[in-house]
């Protein structure tokens, strides 16, 4: 048996450098993950059992052959030739269409924990090439690394990138408004001649020498998702400065809609709540952290809740 925690991330900037043959975009972005997310219980079923057996907290989360967990675990027998099944709980927090890999890291932690029950038979290099396979979502590569990566491609070529030099402790808050957004309608409203010119290994360099303390923060999403759905603008004009609350830094996560703000906000964290809340439709605010794990050992759950 096992319990995995099962993290969110943030994008700490998104380049869209083309649009590929097959449809897809090409990106560059700098992914961290964040102590704010889902826990995933596992254990084997005895040999006789048919099939997987998912449960989720959530109503509406289908439990079926199409969530990403089930997807990652039938990739993991085909690819490792074990045979088990599982029994798994999902106590999913982090939103659905937020722009923060929920279910790609549900299917990362899956196939984890899939490896870790069965006795390892796959290296953590085998997982990562195994997750190349598009069925279990472009993000859950990312989630194999290290907790923060320098991905290419569709998002699925990741190159691990060492801990960012920002303090521990440093807040995050993930302020999710009701609106949610498809990837597919973002990107259809994107101008591919209108995006921001700053060569994204530039911003990895700033990130790597100067963490969060500088002024490039560049998601080429927001202008497309802003105009697919006006108030998100409106939100992060509210949280970056009407709202005089002096973050170090506020931008879209992904494809939306959540939009991230670091620092602790001026005039205290409830008061800063109560303020966004008034003024917006918001499903929720968390306060969280930049996390990594160590090598072999999964990331540690948060010891309070947010």
């Amino acid at each position: 048996k096992m319990s995995l925690f099962s993290p969110a991330k943030v994008n700490l900037f998104l380049r869209i450098v083309g649009r590929r043959p097959d449809g897809y975009h090409d990106l560059a972005s700098l992914f961290h993950t964040v102590s704010f997310g889902d826990t995933l219980d596992m254990e084997v079923l005895p040999t006789e059992a048919p099939k997987d057996e998912l449960t989720c907290n959530l109503p509406g989360v289908p439990t079926d052959e199409s969530n990403l967990v089930i997807r990652a675990l039938n990739l993991f027998r085909k690819m490792s030739g074990e045979t088990a099944r599982f029994r798994l709980n999902l106590q999913k927090s982090t939103p659905a269409q937020a722009g923060m890999g929920g279910g790609s890291s549900n299917a990362a932690a899956a196939l984890f924990g899939a490896n870790a029950l069965c006795g390892r038979p796959a290296t953590n290099q085998d997982l990562i090439k195994w997750t190349e396979d598009p069925v279990i979502g472009s993000d859950a590569t990312f989630f194999l690394s290290e907790g923060t990566a320098y991905c290419t491609g569709r998002g699925e070529v990741i190159t691990p990138v060492g801990a960012l030099p920002v303090p521990a402790n440093m807040p995050i808050f993930l302020v999710k408004p009701r609106v949610g957004l498809s990837t597919p309608k973002v990107f259809k409203a994107m101008d591919l001649e209108g995006l921001d010119k700053t060569p994204p290994e530039e911003l990895l360099r700033i990130f790597q020498e100067k963490g969060i303390d500088h002024e490039t923060w560049v998601n080429d999403l927001e202008t497309p998702a802003f105009k697919v759905a006006p108030e998100l603008g409106e939100l992060k004009q509210f949280l970056a400065k009407d709202g005089s609350f002096n973050f170090r830094a506020v931008l879209m996560s992904g494809s939306g809609s959540t939009i991230y703000a670091i620092g602790e906000p001026k005039g205290g964290e409830e008061a800063f709540k109560k303020a966004v809340k008034d003024k917006f439709n918001i499903e929720g605010i968390w306060r969280a952290n930049l996390v990594r794990r160590a090598g072999d050992e999964w990331y540690k759950a948060p010891t309070a809740s947010p």
